[in-house]
């Protein structure tokens, strides 16, 4: 698919077929993810899928809030997290590691955001659709999937096959959102 058609297609989907979702897809889709730029290459997110069956369904429930558990049915869940203390950082002359700016660890959802996004698209490649969720239990996700508490959980991300055509929201004049200095 043609890269501007693609970002065009790409929308946020909160409906999905009861349909499998291809481990091989999914696994290609978090190589390429790979490929996004990051501080230093120390490439710092992580991901932990939970793919099928009775725990992917109570995982849901347990982990995501609201209308989420409904708008992730039949999806398979991709949990964004990243590395903290690694982007973002410099090693100084005594081997510790300091903030190289005043974004210091921002840098890290910096670079997951860059990594989600890679991904996302990277899927609607493949002809699956995603729904990035920022609203979820982290505490529960942390426990459950057993995630280190060096890591910060940023995103729940619902992947699969999609069931509605989701509509594109009204976009912003770039009048409103870009400045150009001359």
């Amino acid at each position: 698919m043609e890269f501007t058609e693609l970002i065009v297609k790409r929308r946020s989907c909160r409906k999905y077929a009861d349909k499998p979702v291809d481990h091989a897809v999914i696994l290609e889709a978090l190589k390429q993810a790979q490929m996004a730029p990051s501080w230093r290459n120390h490439q710092c997110a992580r991901c932990y899928v939970v793919e099928a069956g009775d725990f992917l369904d109570g995982f849901r429930q347990r982990a995501l809030p609201g209308g989420n558990p409904k708008n992730a049915e039949n999806a398979v869940l991709i949990i964004t997290t990243y590395v903290r203390g690694k982007e973002g950082f410099w090693e100084n002359e005594a081997g510790q590691f300091e903030p190289a700016n005043e974004l210091g660890d921002k840098w890290g959802a910096y670079d997951l955001g860059l990594h989600d996004a890679y991904l996302i698209l990277a899927l609607e490649n493949a002809g699956l659709s995603s729904l990035i969720m920022g609203l979820r239990h982290s505490d529960v996700i942390r426990r459950e999937l057993e995630i280190p508490e060096e890591e910060d959980i940023v995103s729940v991300i619902a992947v699969g096959h999609r069931d509605a055509e989701p509509v594109l929201g009204p976009r912003k004049p770039l009048e409103e959102t870009v400045r150009f200095i001359k």
